[in-house]
C-alpha cells in the first residue's frame, strides 16, 4: 500500500491540467513582419528578389509589346487586303451603297 506522503505527489503529476505547458513569453515579431526589417543575408536576398521580379516584369512587358506590334502589322495587312477585295468586287463604283447613286447620275 502507498504511504500518505507519496499519494498527493502522484495525483499532482497525473493531473492533465498541470502537465500542460504554459507560455509565459510574449510573442516576438519575426523577420519580415510589419515593423521590423530583415538583416544580413535575408535583407540581401529580399533586394535580389525585388530586382529579379523587376527584370522579369520588364521582360514580360517587352514580349507583350512585340506581340502587340505584330498584331498591329497584321491588322494593317488585313485592312489593305480588304480594300483590294472591295476594289475588285465593286470596281470603279466603290462600295455597294455608292454603286446605286453613281449609276443614277
Amino acid at each position: 500500500m502507498q504511504s500518505a506522503t507519496s499519494r498527493p505527489i502522484l495525483r499532482i503529476t497525473t493531473n492533465p491540467t498541470l502537465l500542460r505547458s504554459l507560455s509565459t513569453t510574449p510573442r516576438m515579431m519575426g523577420a519580415g513582419d510589419i515593423g521590423s526589417t530583415k538583416s544580413g543575408f535575408m535583407a540581401e536576398k529580399d533586394s535580389f528578389a525585388r530586382r529579379e521580379a523587376a527584370h522579369e516584369g520588364m521582360y514580360i512587358r517587352q514580349i507583350e509589346m512585340e506581340k502587340l506590334e505584330r498584331l498591329k502589322q497584321k491588322l494593317k495587312e488585313q485592312r489593305k487586303h480588304m480594300n483590294e477585295l472591295d476594289k475588285h468586287l465593286y470596281g470603279s463604283w466603290g462600295f455597294p451603297h455608292e454603286a446605286n447613286t453613281n449609276r443614277l447620275q
